[in-house]
């Protein structure tokens, strides 16, 4: 089975949702804190099965970073009065996320750190296509834009950081073809 091509067709999902709809600022707080809750997940479990120390950092970095942005959700929903509300978006999130989930259990090794990596990097560009695209132009509420807009950078700096894992697991793969 080609789990790159499965990887990106379950992550199309959630942008093609999206795409078809103009989600209320109760949405848009769900669909951030779905997303985070996410990448929270995956950060625990690569945390808990990867023996590579890269690999380990990164997890531990979207635990740290996407727990601080649901953190700061949180507070701003309740200081607004706004209960997340479930949607079509957030439950494609979830729905990919749990079949990701499952598909990282069954492996190990630098199966593992592979697809855990590559998930990371489709992940994260797909959030960003989605601030830029939806979540941003659709946020009423300017406290709410201004936390999606702030938290932008970071998950640049994930997509970066999770491509450079990915590039450095690859160098090792083929290194170890060589010998």
């Amino acid at each position: 089975m080609n789990y790159k091509a499965l990887l990106t067709l379950a992550l199309a999902a959630p942008a093609l949702a999206l795409a078809q709809g103009k989600p209320s600022d109760p949405q848009i707080a769900h669909i951030v804190v779905t997303a985070n809750q996410i990448d929270i997940n995956a950060g625990k479990l690569a945390k808990s099965k990867s023996k590579n120390k890269e690999v380990q950092a990164f997890a531990q970095q979207m635990i740290t970073d996407h727990t601080a942005v649901n953190k700061q959700a949180g507070a701003l929903a309740k200081k607004l009065g706004v209960k997340p509300e479930d949607n079509d978006t957030s439950k494609a999130l979830k729905k990919s996320a749990h079949e990701n989930i499952a598909n990282l259990k069954s492996l190990k090794g630098t199966a593992f750190d592979r697809v855990y990596i590559d998930h990371e990097v489709t992940y994260h560009q797909q959030v960003l296509d989605a601030i830029d695209k939806v979540l941003i132009p659709n946020a009423k509420n300017a406290e709410l834009k201004s936390l999606i807009e702030k938290v932008r950078p970071a998950i640049q700096g994930h997509l970066d950081h999770a491509k450079h894992v990915q590039a450095d697991l690859g160098k090792r793969a083929d290194s170890g073809k060589k010998k």
